[in-house]
């Protein structure tokens, strides 16, 4: 595995149906950057609300979800198109899991967390109807805190540590997301994971509810 590209955003204009706006998801690539436990030194983050912070510090995406990607919508995407910090080429064998970590150089980076589309990247997109795309895609790349602090390079191989096996996927914490009768013991099972704050927060809310039934 490799790091393909680093993406930095700028703040930009941006329409979201009648409402202007500014945002950081317009993403451009540069050679290096440092990276501390609040992401990545010169990247704007404008929606610190959901996006961002100690638990959701760096966006990561694959070269294999963009390929996908590509086929899908018939053009090509240049990396830092979802608005990711970091692209690499895959996320390695078997299915990414809350507590994976990967290591970039210096860098320690641990998943915390899936994205969740938002009217933010279906504007990007150019598509009213692209949050349903993203979500139906089952590809949603993952947000992750940093362990370890330093300066990473476009073009540094990566490596994979594997969380236990009984941690929840990435795509299995994605789905429960949007399940509507969620099971009080699935969400005890993805609480137990070293979900990001905000998740887990949404997470127990659910959890609470269904206990007071």
């Amino acid at each position: 595995m490799r790091l393909l590209s680093i993406n930095l955003g700028r703040p930009e204009p941006l329409q979201i149906a009648h409402r202007a706006t500014t945002t950081g998801i317009y993403k451009n690539p540069v050679e290096t950057a440092q990276i501390s436990t609040l992401g990545l030194s010169g990247d704007h983050v404008d929606d610190q609300e959901h996006h961002g912070g100690p638990d959701q510090a760096v966006y990561v995406y694959s070269a294999e979800d963009y390929d996908w990607w590509m086929g899908q919508l018939g053009e090509v995407l240049t990396p830092g198109t979802f608005g990711e910090n970091l692209t690499f080429s895959s996320f390695g064998e078997g299915p990414v899991r809350i507590g994976d970590r990967f290591r970039v150089g210096p860098v320690v980076l641990e998943v915390s967390a899936p994205r969740i589309p938002c009217a933010t990247l279906a504007a990007r997109m150019g598509d009213p109807n692209f949050v349903k795309k993203f979500r139906q895609a089952g590809r949603p790349g993952f947000y992750a805190r940093v362990l370890e602090e330093g300066q990473v390079q476009r073009g540094q191989s990566v490596e994979k540590i594997a969380a236990p096996t009984h941690n929840a996927t990435l795509v299995e914490v994605f789905d429960l997301w949007y399940d509507k009768t969620p099971d009080a013991a699935r969400l005890r099972w993805v609480l137990s994971t070293p979900l990001a704050e905000r998740a887990r927060r949404v997470y127990a809310e659910r959890l609470q509810s269904l206990e007071m039934i």
